[in-house]
């Protein structure tokens, strides 16, 4: 069992919670995930870590509460427990000193993971420039974070309620625009902006890191629910990566392939939210 230390509202049903967990503490490295049970009955979800603290022994986990076990896992409180958390899982970020800028590009719930991975390559004395955006500034997480550990924060929201009006890609081709020498794109969040982000940075003949996410079950290799095309290959997610070049990324059947259980999850959401009653 493993104890929630410490819970947080960043947003409309985004959530942040530490959790007691030394032994994954000791061990986890930035852009890895753990798998997270809520208890005997519930599913598992794979979450990226969004912070670790090994003097505390804890790890900081932010989700957004869209579907069923996530919902569940929402209404637990400080100082209850999780049955399990398992990790660290997948391969840590490659973090090294690059000759030239690196941008980290979140969107939406993927601004959590870009945080320790632009804080990385930031104490790898690299020059950090993070890019995050979301549909509206009430969307927003980590902003205050990410300002403390990068050289320049640019936000973007669809609705222009903060910073540009308009998506990250604004943003880095604002930066190319003016000449900056990009040395690699590391960016997380929706599939269809990792896809934007990938053809931009294409044309400009700029390494590009993404972080993929797609089903995942056992976070082992297992099951294989995690397959994704990488150029002329087949690999899972949760053991080759997650983290893959962008360039090489199928991305068309990687959207396709989210969508196949879309009418499975609405029903288990709203039979979880008439079952106990939650909004």
């Amino acid at each position: 069992m493993f104890k929630i230390i410490k819970k947080k509202i960043l947003s409309k049903e985004v959530f942040l919670f530490e959790i007691e967990a030394v032994q994954i503490a000791k061990k986890a490295c930035a852009g890895q995930f753990v798998i997270v049970n809520i208890d005997e009955f519930g599913e598992r979800i794979p979450l990226t870590i969004a912070d670790f603290d090994r003097e505390r022994g804890s790890i900081t986990i932010i989700f957004q509460a869209i579907g069923a076990s996530t919902k569940l896992l929402s209404e637990k409180n400080e100082g209850e427990y999780i049955r399990d958390f398992v990790g660290p899982l997948g391969k840590k970020s490659e973090i090294s000193k690059h000759e030239g800028t690196i941008v980290c590009i979140g969107g939406g719930i993927g601004i959590a993971p870009i945080y320790p991975i632009a804080r990385s390559m930031k104490e790898a004395k690299n020059k950090v420039i993070s890019i995050i955006g979301a549909r509206n500034s009430g969307l927003l997480i980590l902003e205050d974070e990410l300002k403390k550990i990068s050289d320049e924060v640019i936000i973007a929201t669809d609705d222009g309620s903060k910073g540009i009006k308009g998506f990250v890609t604004d943003g880095l081709q604002s930066l190319i625009d003016k000449g900056e020498k990009i040395a690699q794109v590391t960016a997380i969040g929706p599939v269809i902006m990792m896809k934007t982000v990938a053809e931009l940075t294409k044309k400009y003949e700029i390494k590009t890191i993404v972080s993929l996410n797609p089903i995942m079950i056992d976070g082992t290799g297992m099951c294989g629910g995690c397959r994704v095309q990488i150029g002329n290959e087949t690999k899972f997610a949760c053991i080759d990566g997650p983290e893959f070049d962008g360039h090489l990324v199928d991305f068309d059947s990687l959207m396709l392939r989210q969508k196949m259980y879309k009418k499975e999850e609405k029903e288990a959401k709203d039979h979880i939210c008439n079952l106990y009653n939650f909004k």
